[in-house]
């Protein structure tokens, strides 16, 4: 019978379990975003440090933001703040009980919320927010203070409702009572994703006081971090198999690879936990890494996805066993995006992408294609444009390249070569199906998203190989177009 998961049960699990006096542990970071990449990462990192005796005054206290958040609060709560991470290798599973995480603040209560960012205990507060949730108008890749979420926090201070907005109020209350700000640190997969929140933090504390915004400005730190584990999302079926191969009742396991990585940038002023004792790498500047990683991994999800979705594929290990869909991964990587990626200090590029591709053809991890194919709409302009953008400006060829972007066009049209509908996969799905049904007969009504392509879109180089392979798509099917692209 499976134990149900609780910290009075935890003597009488068999898998590990954390080895420190949870009850001793005192709050030092606070988290926005406590979904499955959070728990498969950030804490796990926290909770090596802690199982070595570091680390205890840093302790995790989650925040919820949206509406969303509040069953993932609750969960948690019912389970003592512990859960379940299972590693899995294509030959082994491996659970382990972690429990760094010792209260989660609900949705709505903004004034617990801004009282935890007050309290100088408090020396981190981190984000994992997703990619789309930094507000940034692709058009200019900079934030947008007039989106009416941020408006409204301008507005009305002292209620946010944004993970930016309750950042703001929380640093003014340090600022009142003379206690040093804290580091915001990133944790989302976002080029310069330190840089990026800065310019969020300061630009919606200057709607509503631009003496703060000048006050954070010059004292709260941003590091950058480049941060990397594949974590799909949790369903009934890893609760069933956390149950019935583990032994532990848990509503709200997380699996992962065992592959994990968290390259950072050593600036936190007000302290931080020894992270390197666990595995982190700390850096003067993640550029490199950064770069590599969402170029290379990220871009090549992307590369994997929409022609795996547009076949009816479901798990992403069934794409790489598909020859067309690896054969594609392989050209477009090695001939566009490897050599777009600037050198990174003690990494061979070549050898990353092996290993890149090792993990997307893990069978254990049972990642979907269609969560790779989520968000393209904000994913794309980070991922995939920037690279296009960089071997145009260098003369180079963008086939690859122009053929991905066809097909993600193809795949929001919303129905497989097959005829099987696509459920809506991404926050602006109704009017990217709209724009790619009219793009079927005029390529540049796709490219005109300008707060997707930017300039890039303009270019013709680019905007004559997607017509191509737009209508190649839609005539010939992906199969044949892959096909034909593989063939020279």
């Amino acid at each position: 019978m499976a134990q149900k998961l609780s910290q009075q049960t935890l003597t009488a699990i068999s898998h590990p379990v954390p080895a420190y006096d949870r009850a001793a542990l005192t709050a030092g970071m606070v988290h926005f975003g406590v979904g499955n990449f959070h728990r498969a990462h950030q804490a796990v990192y926290l909770d090596r440090l802690m199982n070595a005796g570091q680390g205890l005054d840093f302790a995790i206290i989650g925040a919820g933001v949206m509406p969303g958040d509040q069953r993932m609060r609750d969960t948690l709560a019912g389970q003592d703040h512990l859960y379940t991470v299972v590693e899995q290798s294509a030959a082994a599973s491996d659970a382990r009980v972690i429990g760094p995480m010792i209260d989660y603040l609900a949705p709505g209560d903004s004034d617990r919320v801004i009282a935890r960012l007050a309290d100088p205990a408090i020396r981190i507060a981190s984000l994992t927010i997703t990619e789309g949730g930094y507000f940034i108008d692709a058009a200019t890749g900079h934030f947008d203070p007039t989106h009416p979420a941020i408006a409204a926090d301008g507005q009305n201070p002292d209620t946010p409702r944004t993970v930016f907005g309750l950042l703001v109020a929380g640093l003014r209350a340090r600022r009142a009572a003379g206690v040093q700000a804290f580091t915001v640190m990133c944790c989302d997969n976002i080029p310069h994703n330190g840089t990026v929140t800065r310019e969020a933090v300061v630009e919606t504390a200057r709607l509503s006081d631009p003496a703060l915004a000048e006050w954070i400005a010059a004292n709260v730190a941003f590091p950058n971090g480049m941060v990397d584990r594949i974590t799909p999302a949790t369903s009934d079926r890893e609760r069933a198999m956390v149950r019935d191969d583990f032994g532990i009742a848990d509503e709200a396991p997380v699996f992962c690879e065992d592959f994990i990585q968290w390259v950072l940038e050593d600036n936190f002023p007000a302290g931080r936990p020894p992270l390197e004792l666990a595995g982190v790498e700390f850096v003067a500047d993640v550029t490199p890494w950064e770069m590599m990683k969402i170029r290379i991994l990220n871009g090549g999800h992307a590369i994997i996805a929409y022609p795996a979705g547009l076949m009816d594929i479901h798990f992403v290990h069934e794409a790489m066993e598909n020859d067309l869909v690896a054969a594609f991964l392989e050209k477009v990587e090695t001939d566009e995006i490897i050599p777009a990626v600037p050198p990174v200090p003690g990494t061979d590029l070549t050898a990353y992408f092996t290993k890149v591709k090792e993990r997307c053809a893990n069978p254990k991890i049972a990642d979907t294609v269609r969560r790779l194919c989520l968000d393209g709409s904000n994913r794309q302009p980070k991922f995939i444009i920037p690279t296009i953008a960089d071997r145009l400006a260098a003369g180079q060829s963008v086939d690859g390249l122009a053929l991905e972007s066809a097909l993600w066009c193809r795949y929001c049209a919303g129905v497989t070569d097959s005829g099987k509908v696509i459920e809506p996969n991404d926050p602006n799905w109704d009017r990217l199906t709209e724009t790619a049904q009219q793009a079927r007969n005029d390529p540049s009504a796709w490219l005109n998203m300008a707060e997707i392509y930017g300039a890039t879109g303009r270019d013709p180089r680019f905007a004559s190989a997607f017509a191509d392979w737009l209508a190649a798509l839609w005539r010939d099917g992906t199969a044949a177009t892959l096909r034909r692209y593989l063939g020279g």
